[in-house]
């Protein structure tokens, strides 16, 4: 019965940190709606008197990206700004033939008028963030917008975001990222799904009560006084972007966050490169929890609810190691509840936790009919989106599982970029992109076995109890199984 004790133990902890998360959601839907019926009064620079156009600097921090590194230049050079506050600074990490022919575009470009400079560096210390702060010594802007290479800003946009830091309290202004190859296949719905929560209830719950969020990498503009007031730069971290945006925020910097301004990018197309992107995401948050916790729980500066909300950001990526833990452990739970009688009163209480699953139904309908619009048709097509795409979060539990618990743990490990693929010109021919990784992780095999695992758990169903099975878990188990089925299939697939 020890065995049983400690399954149950552990089983239910996770199911009510799951639990704590979704409330956690369903306050921030709630902070959502609600700031939907303010009116935004914020003093803003004015841009057409010339006296108040503040010296903007671009950092595009970049490494070894063939594919889409003339789009991106093209696309930045379109800025409308005026050229004598503006500055652009490549920031050039690349170790590939994509230095020289970088170089020349730049040198292009420089003969149309543009203040653009090519900064290449003789090691990478400090991935990102140490490119980031490297630019920052020698930039001129007093603001410093950031775009990753797979980022294309609309011609208006730093008129759209400078103004906002007239109120010299604002450190940051992000922006809401757009996906133009949203329709792609179903890994990219399902990433844009994904991201349009975060950018939607997330950033818009927390940012309209006050509480902590973060700059989000790219697409955003940073104060520079904001970034050397914060401790600049560190790369300590996978995810300098929360670092740094936590830091600041203790600092008593205000984030703006513009939900009207997208910003178009393009998700990764090959599950290969969306689990390099995820492995850095998760380890990240959870290496900025290890190192944010103690700074948010002393700080006299926030309120307990912000504390409690920094906190639960802070620990979204350990959410993946609590749907992991839940799901292997629902199908022993099967067995013990068919076996112990008398802890049916106990199952019947842990059931009402299927609440956590209607909560995040219930708030993520709202970020789509946000951007795809209401009606019963639309619902219906939702309803087909969130399953699929809870099954196939599930089926990444482990890979995110094992990128969490190195960075609880303090394991370090190299930034690995995500391979980028300007899908609009070359389509499907991603198997040809020279960055993608050829070998298949240890990870997919495991991926492969819980596969076949919760398989056991549906046929589990069948054969036990004494009234000709138990099929309240089995809806779970199918999820589970298609979810590690399409991570597998299609990691193998990727290599092939």
């Amino acid at each position: 019965m020890i065995l049983e004790t400690a399954v149950i133990v552990i089983y239910t902890i996770a199911l009510l940190l799951i639990f704590m998360y979704a409330i956690a959601q369903l306050n921030l839907l709630f902070n959502y709606l609600s700031s939907k019926k303010r009116i935004d009064d914020s003093e803003k620079f004015d841009l057409s008197n010339l006296d108040e156009i503040p010296y903007v600097t671009i950092q595009l921090p970049v490494y070894n990206e063939m594919y889409v590194m003339e789009r991106l230049l093209d696309n930045i050079a379109k800025i409308d700004y005026p050229n004598d506050k503006l500055e652009i600074q490549v920031l050039d990490d690349s170790t590939d033939e994509t230095v020289e022919s970088t170089r020349q575009h730049v040198e292009k470009l420089q003969k149309t008028g543009l203040d653009i400079k090519h900064v290449t560096r003789t090691d990478r210390k400090g991935f990102k963030a140490g490119a980031l702060k490297e630019g920052l010594i020698i930039a001129k802007g007093e603001f410093i917008a950031i775009f990753d290479s797979d980022f294309l800003p609309k011609k208006d946009w730093l008129k759209k975001t400078v103004p906002y830091f007239k109120d010299e309290h604002i450190g940051v202004v992000q922006t809401r990222w757009g996906h133009i190859n949203r329709n792609y296949s179903i890994l990219t719905r399902i990433q844009a799904f994904a991201l349009d929560a975060h950018f939607t209830l997330e950033q818009v719950g927390r940012n309209s009560k006050g509480h902590f969020i973060n700059f989000n990498g790219t697409a955003g503009v940073w104060r520079k006084a904001c970034i050397i007031d914060a401790g600049n730069w560190e790369g300590d971290t996978l995810t300098e972007d929360l670092d740094l945006s936590y830091r600041a925020q203790l600092k008593n910097w205000k984030f703006k966050y513009l939900e009207d301004v997208e910003t178009p990018a393009e998700l990764p197309v090959v599950i290969s490169a969306a689990r390099s992107q995820q492995f850095r995401w998760n380890k990240g948050g959870a290496e900025n929890f290890r190192k944010m916790l103690w700074r948010v729980l002393k700080s006299h500066n926030i309120s307990a609810k912000t504390k409690v909300h920094g906190l639960l950001h802070l620990l979204n990526s350990t959410m993946f190691l609590n749907v992991l833990i839940v799901g292997i452990l629902s199908i022993p739970m099967l067995y013990i509840k068919n076996e112990y009688a008398h802890l049916r009163p106990y199952f019947y209480v842990m059931s009402f936790f299927v609440l956590s699953t209607i909560i995040f139904f219930i708030c993520y309908w709202f970020m789509y009919k946000n951007i795809y619009g209401g009606g019963f048709k639309n619902f219906f097509r939702y309803i087909g989106m969130f399953f699929v795409f809870f099954s196939i979060a599930m089926g990444f539990s482990l890979h995110n599982s094992i990128a969490v618990l190195e960075g609880h743990l303090g394991k370090k490990s190299e930034f690995v970029r995500t391979p980028k693929f300007n899908i609009s010109t070359f389509k499907d021919n991603w198997k040809n992109n020279k960055y993608i990784k050829k070998t298949v992780s240890a990870h997919v095999i495991f991926e492969g076995l819980l596969m076949l695992y919760f398989a056991f758990g549906m046929y589990s169903a069948f054969i036990v109890g004494d009234q000709g099975g138990d099929f309240g878990l089995f809806p779970f188990h199918l999820m589970l199984f298609v979810g590690f089925g399409y991570v597998f299939f299609k990691s193998l697939a990727s290599k092939v």
